[in-house]
């Protein structure tokens, strides 16, 4: 499994150990709120865990664990994940998936560690695309979207909550 290394962050795949910063992560309702309607339980925590351990393991890719390599502080995830989501229309792309605890926002790190996904997927998976999908409401995702050259191509619903697929073609 691929380690990740930028100017301030390290991305490891998630493991195990991350388990007690997830649940502070997703715990927390202002994070949570940008992306569910209410934070998660631990036992939701853990299921999420156990399928982010098994995505790597069937898919090769997956979700990191973003951390500062300086502090070692838990900063969030993002990952380049095949969830066969329920959608209309399905992607058809590797998706793009990020979040970053409220305290390291407006810092760039989001960028930084969205970048560094995007550069491996760019050169491991020779995807020609990826995808992401983002909350309406969500004006910082969609300002780091557009940041990392998404562009939105339709507004559907995923599990009864409207959100907006974008798209990002390979560099």
């Amino acid at each position: 499994m691929t380690i990740l290394i930028t100017d301030r962050l390290t991305l490891t795949p998630v493991q195990a150990s991350d388990l007690h910063d997830l649940c502070a992560l997703w715990g927390d309702p202002v994070f949570a709120a940008s992306i569910f309607p209410a934070p998660l339980s631990s036992e939701d925590v853990w299921f999420r865990l156990l399928r982010d351990i098994g995505h790597w393991e069937v898919k090769g890719c997956g979700n990191w664990s973003i951390r500062e390599t300086a502090t070692g502080d838990y900063v969030g995830s993002v990952g380049v994940l095949d969830y066969h989501r329920i959608l209309d229309p399905a992607f058809d792309a590797p998706e793009l998936g990020w979040g970053v605890a409220p305290r390291f926002q407006g810092k760039g790190i989001a960028f930084e560690a969205v970048s560094a996904a995007l550069a491996w997927c760019d050169d491991t998976l020779n995807a020609a695309r990826t995808v992401c999908m983002i909350s309406p409401s969500n004006a910082p995702s969609h300002a780091l979207a557009a940041r990392a050259g998404y562009t939105p191509y339709v507004e559907t619903t995923y599990k009864d909550y409207p959100v907006v697929l974008l798209e990002r073609v390979s560099r």
